[in-house]
């Protein structure tokens, strides 16, 4: 998705800096100064110094600390318990015995799955609802990339009984799921592959679940969003770094070996959000995000062989793509140990590359005249709205 330029530099940012310079400069002082200059009285003058001040310090806090209405918390107490019941939909329709009768013979499977689409379709949109009036930044970037996903697979969704709408929620076809193949449902939502929709939607629902920003101590710290692929290429790189994804498990024949499509699925996702955070804030004028992005190109061009050993490739435009057979055939501990590093160094680049976005993003125009946040003029859902 492009970043609206409306709510990284749009009449919003120009009012606030327009204010900020003002008061700098020393406009409201002198305005103010003005009015209350034609009384002479000491004590008067003195009052309004006091109160000119008072302005100036109430202006410039309610500017950097714009409250959040009640329908926003609400919002984001939604979308906090909301992704946990999604997850478990769409563990449903990865589950086998979705996709058998029931033991009692009462339920057959074809009425099994069709109640697991509908539920799904039901808690999906609740999220995305949610989502679209929070200001939890740190999930709804993940719930965008969700909604990405289903849009990218609308066709084969409509032939199980979903159909896209054009503002991203879902509408339950409940005569096509009943006539619906469930062999195409259950590839559609496999748990055997990495790649598939239910796997990536599971993905940014648990990267979603674990990520910082709740309705209570934490929201004022995730209240902007900015939508960048710079957090989620920050997730993505930790990933691949840490012990976990490289845990050794129990093949066919009880030799232990690395589980290489979950790695991969973790390698596919890191070059997607490079790619993502260089097109969305590639743009951007803010030296803070220019100097990083500059950071992460130089020393991702340092690594151009070391990376070429997993399949990872680079084209004239910095483009980041990669190659499937190769990276399997690779050394699944050689990845660990250079991804400890690189990904450790790039990641902490990104993570300045977020930070500069969210602090211009608190100045732009996604705030209200009453000093709340309105995040239907976030750029974050502007495809579906």
């Amino acid at each position: 998705m492009n970043v609206n330029s409306n709510f990284f530099g749009g009449a919003g940012s120009s009012n606030f800096f327009s204010d900020y310079a003002s008061i700098r400069n020393g406009s409201y002082r002198r305005l103010l100064k003005a009015y209350y200059g034609g009384n002479n009285n000491t004590s008067t003058t003195a009052g309004a110094r006091s109160n000119t001040s008072n302005v100036l310090d109430r202006i410039l806090e309610e500017r950097k600390n714009p409250k959040l209405s009640e329908q926003t918390s609400e919002a984001n107490s939604k979308l906090t318990a909301g992704i946990p019941t999604l997850t478990n939909a769409v563990k449903t329709l990865q589950n086998d015995t979705t996709y058998t009768a029931s033991e009692d013979g009462k339920k057959s499977a074809q009425d099994k799955v069709v109640s697991a689409l509908k539920s799904y379709v039901s808690e999906y949109n609740d999220v995305v609802n949610a989502a679209k009036k929070s200001t939890l930044s740190g999930k709804t970037s993940h719930v965008a990339s969700m909604m990405k996903s289903t849009s990218e697979n609308a066709d084969k969704l409509r032939e199980i009984g979903i159909s896209v709408n054009a503002n991203g929620t879902l509408q339950f076809i409940e005569g096509q799921a009943k006539r619906a193949d469930i062999s195409k449902v259950q590839d559609l939502f496999s748990d055997d592959n990495s790649m598939s929709y239910g796997s990536t939607v599971l993905s940014r629902l648990q990267f979603a679940g674990v990520t910082s920003g709740t309705t209570n101590s934490t929201e004022k710290e995730d209240s902007v969003s900015s939508v960048t692929g710079a957090a989620s290429f920050l997730a993505d790189s930790k990933t691949l770094a840490s012990d976990a994804l490289y845990e050794k498990v129990k093949d066919k024949n009880g030799k232990e070996t690395y589980d290489v499509d979950k790695i991969l699925s973790a390698a596919k996702s890191f070059v997607k959000n490079y790619n993502d955070m260089f097109e969305t804030a590639g743009s951007s004028t803010n030296s803070g995000v220019t100097t990083n992005l500059s950071y992460i190109r130089e020393k991702t061009e340092k690594n151009r062989l070391a990376l070429a050993q997993f399949g990872i490739t680079l084209d004239a435009k910095n483009k980041m793509s990669i190659d499937e057979d190769t990276f399997k055939k690779a050394d699944m501990s050689n990845v660990q140990k250079f991804f400890k590093e690189y990904g450790s160094s790039v990641g902490t680049n990104a993570s300045l590359v977020d930070h500069y976005l969210t602090s211009m993003a608190k100045n732009a125009n996604g705030y209200t005249s009453a000093g709340t946040y309105n995040v239907q003029g976030n750029s974050q859902f502007n495809d579906f709205i």
